[in-house]
């Protein structure tokens, strides 16, 4: 697959802080690809500087395997803060005054529009729309050129749940039009339901990066209690061959299989062993508790 961005040891100091510590990503073509992370973790400050709105202190990055320049800017559509509409002007109106601004002609409104779902209020004044369709008419201005890819800083922030999921949908369908979507957020639920890549980002370091499956894949735990006392649970649990982990929590043990090896051959295991487990309970691991993990990892 090939690659729409590549980022090579990038940097930003201001003063005493360093915002970004030699980061390098690539983001492949047609991915929806997260930068996540906390507030301050430099996901905007990486944004402003391939949008080049922003100067880095070191490393470079390439557009479509070039430099930044007139012709790759003309090929992204960015959203980096929701631009200011007049209220007493309609959506279709001041998507008139965003594509003179662009230079593109207005022929490109109705489809554009009608992309964002907003071609039945086109006629409606800004002022007596949602947050979220005042964030997919924003979204709607980015896409006025009909742009390859799309970068959106942190698109869901403030939206309500209702406006939250209309723009996530939008970003779902506009990827499937073919195009690259690069976006930041903090929220984790909106990059495992949204993208298929990301990176993981904290104090300006890069901590993981890679398709969203491959880093949520860790597998989910076991809890078992009950036939035997906890430590013979644990004794046995730790010499099975697919048990990769295995400790006490409370009066349970908590236990971590290999991938593929299903919870039902645990206990099966533990039945020929003679013990006939109580209990026997499976918990998906949640996003937030994998990335509490990968941000606080020293050496990711």
């Amino acid at each position: 697959m090939a690659e729409i961005l590549t980022i090579q040891g990038l940097s930003k100091r201001y003063g005493a802080v360093q915002a970004l510590d030699q980061l390098s990503i690539n983001v492949p073509q047609g991915s929806i690809y997260g930068l996540l992370g906390p507030n301050g973790s430099g996901k905007t400050t990486t944004l402003g500087i391939v949008l080049d709105v922003i100067n880095p202190s070191g490393g470079s990055f390439q557009w479509f395997g070039q430099p930044a320049s007139k012709s790759t800017k003309r090929r992204i559509g960015a959203l980096l803060e929701t631009p200011n509409f007049y209220p007493y002007l309609t959506g279709e109106e001041n998507l008139r005054i965003s594509a003179d601004v662009k230079g593109v002609d207005h022929s490109r409104i109705p489809a554009t529009l009608e992309t964002v779902g907003l071609g039945k209020r086109r006629n409606d004044k800004f002022k007596g729309y949602s947050l979220g369709m005042k964030q997919r008419l924003a979204i709607g201005a980015a896409l006025l050129g009909d742009p390859e890819v799309l970068v959106l800083d942190e698109p869901t922030n403030g939206l309500d749940p209702e406006g939250i999921a209309e723009v996530r949908q939008l970003i779902l369908d506009i990827a499937a039009q073919g195009k690259t979507i690069l976006l930041a957020s903090h929220l984790l639920d909106e990059v495992e339901k949204v993208c298929t890549h990301m990176a993981v980002l904290r104090s300006g370091k890069l901590k993981a990066q890679g398709p969203v499956s491959s880093i949520l894949a860790t597998n989910d735990l076991i809890f078992i209690n009950g036939g035997a006392p906890v430590e013979q649970l644990l004794q046995i649990a730790r010499l099975l061959p697919f048990v990769t982990q295995a400790h006490q929590v409370n009066q349970q043990v908590q236990i971590t299989l290999q991938e593929g090896i299903q919870s039902s051959e645990l206990n099966r295991a533990f039945f020929a062993q003679g013990v006939a487990l109580g209990q026997l309970v499976v918990r998906k691991r949640s996003l937030e508790s994998q990335f509490l993990e990968i941000i606080k990892a020293e050496h990711a």
